[in-house]
């Protein structure tokens, strides 16, 4: 007869939920502070095969235009950029400290 222990597992799935929330939500904060601090994430086109769509060279040229454009007009001062970089530096560090604590404990919590 298999035994269960049912607390571990509750305890394994609210941590995993816990962590979960936390890095997605740090990673959601840091892109938002990112995009505040007028540094707009735009990606490089790359080129795949198959069914995926490539946005063209046009394309990529008119998001980051738009993206400079969005910066212009940001109504924040330079110290409330750079307090919103600072912020979004933060919170990527926190995501990355969250993985990292979820590995030593995968590691050392035996």
């Amino acid at each position: 007869m298999i035994d269960i222990d049912w607390l571990a597992f509750v305890q394994v799935f609210v941590a995993a939920l816990i962590a979960s929330l936390l890095v997605v939500g740090f990673y959601a904060i840091a892109v938002r502070l990112l995009v505040r601090a007028g540094r707009v994430p735009v990606v490089a086109p790359a080129e795949f095969t198959d069914a995926i769509t490539v946005i063209s060279e046009k394309e990529a040229r008119r998001a980051e235009k738009a993206a400079a454009k969005a910066a212009k007009k940001s109504p924040l001062t330079d110290g409330q950029k750079r307090l919103a970089l600072v912020g979004a530096y933060a919170s990527f560090g926190m995501c990355g400290l969250a993985v990292l604590g979820g590995l030593l404990l995968i590691v050392f919590g035996h």
